[in-house]
């Protein structure tokens, strides 16, 4: 039977996986393609034109070759960089970004100090500081950069395992105490911190609510999707793209094992 349409999920590794896992729950009759732009990983230390440059282009070839009705940018950093960019350059085609939770953190906080954990490109965006400014305005925000926890929780998706200690040492900054309050909320401002949260948990020095986005972008995605007019119905299967060439096997059996067909895409 058909899908009702294709849905392109876009990050820059496999984190993006996590919201793909929340939006086959609420959209399972659509055929999904996923593409990790591994070749550039991690977007996080790419020059802002660099980037920008790169993912128009990427994302004209990706459009003419899938045509996808709708495509979710499962990547803070690439969201918060190219949407609008990416909405001006393809004016035909629908997006779904996905961008900090410092609204609803704001609205849920008790303690008024809550933390964005994030890479260093989402943290030094003006389009981050002006989502604090919008929504957080009374509420204390610090936004903690990490260089290293995307990558950890990549090597725990291929491996298994992971440094405890080196997840300790990326999260210790969210976790402040000020005037006998304690940081109540992190907000998860990376698709692939979601897999590490256990130990996330496990490693923190205090409770916290910790905010992942996943769901709600796969909310967005139905409420746009639902509107549409399917114009790529296809009896195929759900295909998982890499751009580097040269995925480790890890990796490909990690797609396949969430029911994707692997291509091999060099850049």
């Amino acid at each position: 039977m058909n899908s009702r349409g294709t849905i392109l999920y876009f990050d820059s590794g496999i984190g993006g996986l996590s919201v793909v896992k929340e939006a086959r729950i609420l959209l399972p009759e659509y055929r999904s393609v996923y593409v990790a732009d591994d070749a550039a990983f991690p977007y996080g230390a790419w020059e802002e034109q660099a980037l920008l440059d790169r993912m128009i282009a990427l994302f004209g070839q990706l459009i003419a070759e899938h045509r996808p009705d709708l495509i979710v940018i499962a990547c803070n950093t690439a969201s918060t960089l190219a949407i609008e960019a990416l909405r001006n350059a393809f004016p035909d085609q629908a997006f779904v970004g996905t961008v900090p939770a410092i609204k609803p953190a704001a609205e849920r906080t008790v303690s008024g100090l809550v933390s964005v954990l994030a890479t260093p490109g989402t943290v030094r965006r003006q389009y981050t500081r002006d989502l604090i400014d919008r929504y957080a305005a009374r509420v204390h925000v610090r936004l903690v950069g990490s260089e290293r926890l995307a990558a950890l929780a990549e090597d725990y998706m291929r491996r298994g395992f992971v440094d405890e200690k080196a997840v300790s040492d990326e999260i210790a900054k969210c976790f402040v105490e000020q005037d006998g309050k304690r940081t109540d909320i992190v907000v998860l401002a990376c698709t692939h911190y979601p897999f590490l949260i256990n130990r996330m948990r496990k490693v923190a020095p205090w409770p916290v609510d910790w905010i992942d986005t996943s769901e709600a972008i796969a909310r967005r995605a139905l409420s746009l999707i639902g509107e549409m007019k399917p114009s790529n119905l296809l009896d195929a299967a759900d295909l998982a793209v890499f751009t580097s060439g040269m995925t480790p096997p890890e990796l490909c059996r990690l797609a396949k094992g969430f029911g994707f067909e692997v291509r091999q895409r060099p850049q």
